[in-house]
């Protein structure tokens, strides 16, 4: 084959090409099919039989466009129940999705042991009132004798300075008194040592009931069990979850916000929230900002309060509205909006009649309104359906 007729033939090729493209695109965009009914365009002859009781008008408002930031659903209090000794579980009376109230048992730890201990601890405090108890009684007999030897000495000393006394009687007499001093002294401190002994073994009986008490662990308040992570058998120890409990009812969206948008999500302001799983917009307050990104998405994480809503659970998906401006949409009644098939329809009142546009909706900016992308331009007369089912 010669230069020309390559040539030639990859000219072909090229145009053939570019002749199948242009016959792709006026498929796609209708043009071979002849009935194919555009937005906006009217079905038919103007209906005769149609005389709505209502009407509405398709008006041109002002919205606020929004940023859709992604988040999750979360309890603002998620705790991690943790034993505070080791020791043997016994048993776990709670499993995921139970409610708790404060102070309710979630898990008993084997006790033996630490029933023992306190039991040792207490007979170790009656000993030691003991000793207390018999340091008190020597301090009582300590101090009668040396009141005896303090009044025999006062009174030799008296015969001594009358020289009805020897200086030997006055020597013996200060020697008993200084006996039964020192032996006031010994007992006191005796009785010293007894108190300190019984302030030391009250302390070893309330660290033993205390210890006692850490084989119950009760919830710290009032709340939902989402995770059970230990079973009877186990051995707990200090750092090891056994429950993680969530409150119930303080919920909050925690949303991920492009760094471009966080200064308009400033703490304290109200925003919208859409919940899928919930059919409504609910408000919710900025409660706090994470003050750093993350390095990959470069986004923040901002935390929102939510109202309390039945039908919200922890881990749904949410978004949070982010107004970012405002644009003019056309908006119509919901009830104006019928659906035939797989198309759109409002019933639009002409200068021959009432007709059928065919248009596209939009968003549902209340319970009543939507918006309509394509088909209306706004001021039209529209019939109301009651069993509209945009």
């Amino acid at each position: 084959m010669n230069k020309r007729s390559k040539i030639s033939l990859r000219g072909v090729s090229v145009i053939g090409g570019g002749l199948g493209l242009v016959i792709i695109m006026l498929y796609m965009g209708g043009f071979f099919q002849a009935n194919k009914i555009g937005p906006g365009q009217v079905k038919g002859e103007p209906d005769e039989s149609f005389r709505p009781n209502k009407t509405g008008q398709a008006s041109v408002q002002t919205v606020s466009e929004f940023y859709e930031a992604v988040g999750t659903v979360r309890p603002r209090t998620e705790t991690n129940i943790e034993a505070q000794i080791t020791g043997r579980i016994v048993e776990i009376r709670v499993r995921p999705g139970d409610g708790v109230d404060k102070g309710e048992e979630l898990v008993v730890l084997d006790s033996r042991e630490l029933e023992a201990r306190l039991e040792q601890s207490r007979q170790g405090l009656i000993s030691a009132k003991a000793r207390r108890e018999q340091a008190r009684q020597a301090v009582m007999g300590a101090r009668a004798v040396y009141a005896e030897a303090e009044s025999g000495y006062e009174r030799v000393r008296t015969y001594f300075d009358a020289e009805a006394a020897t200086s030997q009687d006055l020597e013996q007499a200060e020697s008993a008194y200084l006996q039964g001093k020192a032996r006031l002294t010994q007992a006191e401190d005796g009785l010293r040592e007894g108190e300190a002994g019984v302030r030391q073994a009250e302390k070893i009986v309330e660290e033993s009931e205390i210890a006692l008490g850490y084989t119950r662990i009760v919830a710290p308040a009032r709340g939902e069990v989402v995770e059970r992570l230990a079973e009877p058998g186990d051995l707990a120890w200090p750092g090891k979850r056994l429950v993680v409990m969530q409150t119930r009812g303080a919920l909050r969206l925690e949303a991920l916000v492009r760094e471009g948008l966080i200064d308009r999500v400033p703490p304290g302001i109200s925003l919208e929230v859409v919940v899928n799983a919930v059919d409504e917009t609910l408000h919710g307050i900025v409660e706090e900002v994470i003050p750093s990104a993350d390095p990959l998405t470069r986004s923040f994480v901002v935390k929102v309060g939510l109202p309390t809503n039945e039908g919200l659970y922890p881990g749904m998906f949410g978004r949070l509205l982010i107004p970012v401006g405002e644009h003019e949409v056309v908006v119509v009644p919901r009830t104006a909006v019928r659906r035939i098939g797989q198309l759109e329809v409002v019933t639009v009142k002409g200068e021959g009649g009432w007709q059928q546009a065919f248009v596209k909706i939009g968003r549902k900016l209340t319970d009543d309104k939507v918006e309509i992308l394509s088909g209306l331009k706004g001021g039209e007369t529209i019939g109301l359906w009651e069993d509209a089912d945009a």
